[in-house]
Parts: C-alpha cells; structure tokens; sequence
C-alpha cells in the first residue's frame, strides 16, 4: 500500500499505478491545538511505501505519524522522501549549531526498514540514517520533457553541479555542457558570472539545478545569458521549492520555459519521479 504524505499526493498516485498497488486515503483530524493525527481505516498487508515530502515542519511530523502507522499495520515499512527537508544542514557551519540533517534522518530512521531519497542536494546525509539508505537519480528523466532544442548548451549553476548537467544531456541525446564561473575585478571589487568556457551567444541555454528556492541566482543567471546574447532559456529542476516569488521571478527574468519534478509539487511540476523510484521497489 501506499501511503502519500499530504505534500506528495500526486507522486504517490502516480507511484501507485506504477507499482499496481493501493493508494491510502489518509484522513486527518484536527483539534482544537493546533495538533493533528492521522487514520487509514483499511491499512494492512505486507508492505507500506510511505511517501512524503518533508517540505515543512508540519511535514516531518506527518511522516513520522504515517511511519508509526505503518509500522502497526504492516510486515515491511519503505520510507520514499521524494524531497528532504533539512538536507542541506549537514553539518554545523557555526559553532554552538546543531547537524539539523543528522537529527531528521535519525528521527525517521527509528520508523522504517529502509529509505529511498530523491538526488538530495548533499549525499552526505545518507550516513546519517541508521537504516540502508539508496539514491535515487531522477534527473534523466529532466530531458524527456524538453522540446526540440538544436544544439543546446546544458549549463550547471557552479562546478560542483555539471555533473547534474552532465547527465540531463545524456539523457537528452545532443548538446554541450558548462557551469558558470565568478570572475573578480580586483581594481573594481565587482564580481560577474558567465560560463566558464563557452560563448552563449545565439544558443539555446538549459540551466539546469537541483533546487530552485528563492529564484534569485537562476533569475540572475537568465539575466547574464541574455545579455551575452543567447536565443533562448529554459530552466529544468529537481525540486521546485519556489519560496516567496520563485516563479514570479524567473518570468521577469524571461525564461522561456520551465520543467520540474514533482518530489515538490508545484504548478510546474510536469516530470514524475515515479518510474525512477519504482526501480528500486
């Protein structure tokens, strides 16, 4: 059976019929506290893929309940975190500050069998959890909705992602790939990003990344490709967060089209991670 999270009940619909199996209907009762818990009348059976998207703190608790339900119910407890909250925390950048990754992955680890996770942005917090952990890589599945493109120019948001892009244009079949690099003016101080080695001008350009929060550094980097003349540019991302005016943002900015998964379920999440994750249940 599965079990969706209230963040995740598009992919696991989809994830449902790609397995055959049940979809829970998860009914939720309020009280007068603000707390909340959770039911599924009919749960039982061997197995229970809870998928859950941890996108906020209402979240987190959600999943640990539907875990704690699963575990009551079932043989074999699978924990699918499309998108995982906390994941970029993974370790303490201050002194006095606490490893926020270790402390969710520990929490879930306590109310499952294993876990799958969706190209979370640090790989580092799967040593975190105290249960198998797999990764899963959704983003060739980015290439499938692209429209024809001659001879695009697959570019990552820094070094550390080309390999991101890398996979994309494989999957796509055609086209370069780049990352930007800041450059220094060090009599001005002033600071600009362009691809590293290769001239935009009269290409289309896919930017693509793992996570779009804010919009503001991939807003700011359409910015940067039209001003050096490129024909077009489009966006592919893995986890639409789109916090405050994302969206907003990158319209301003003239993307001329935009794809994403639905680990985050947004308007724009076109691309179900579904098929990827069915291979490893």
């Amino acid at each position: 059976m599965i079990l969706p999270g209230s963040a995740s009940q598009s992919l696991g619909a989809a994830l449902a019929d790609e397995l055959d199996e049940r979809l829970a209907v998860v009914e939720t009762e309020r009280f007068a506290d603000g707390e909340f818990k959770l039911r599924v009348p009919d749960a039982g059976g061997d197995r229970a893929v809870v998928v859950a998207a941890t996108t906020s703190a209402e979240a987190h608790l959600e999943l640990l309940q539907l875990q704690d339900l699963a575990r009551e119910s079932f043989d074999e407890v699978v924990t699918v975190l499309p998108y995982m909250g906390y994941a970029r925390q993974d370790r303490a950048f201050r002194e006095g500050e606490p490893i926020s990754a270790r402390a969710v992955a520990q929490a879930i680890s306590t109310g499952t069998d294993r876990v799958l996770t969706v190209n979370p942005h640090e790989p580092a917090v799967s040593d975190f959890f105290d249960v198998p952990v797999e990764a899963v890589d959704a983003a060739p599945l980015l290439a499938e909705a692209l429209p024809v493109i001659d001879d695009p120019l697959f570019l990552a948001p820094d070094e550390g992602a080309i390999g991101l892009a890398e996979r994309v244009r494989d999957a796509y079949g055609t086209g370069t790939t780049d990352h930007f690099e800041k450059t220094r003016d060090y009599d001005t101080g002033e600071v600009t990003t362009a691809p590293a080695g290769t001239d935009p001008g009269g290409r289309a350009v896919v930017l693509v990344d793992d996570i779009v929060a804010t919009g503001s550094t991939m807003s700011a980097a359409i910015d940067r490709l039209y001003e050096r003349a490129a024909a077009a540019v489009y966006v592919a991302c893995l986890h639409p967060v789109f916090a405050d005016s994302a969206r907003a943002r990158l319209a301003d900015a003239g993307v001329a089209g935009l794809w994403a998964t639905d680990t985050v379920e947004r308007p724009v999440s076109d691309v179900s991670v579904a098929p990827a994750l069915a291979d490893y249940l």
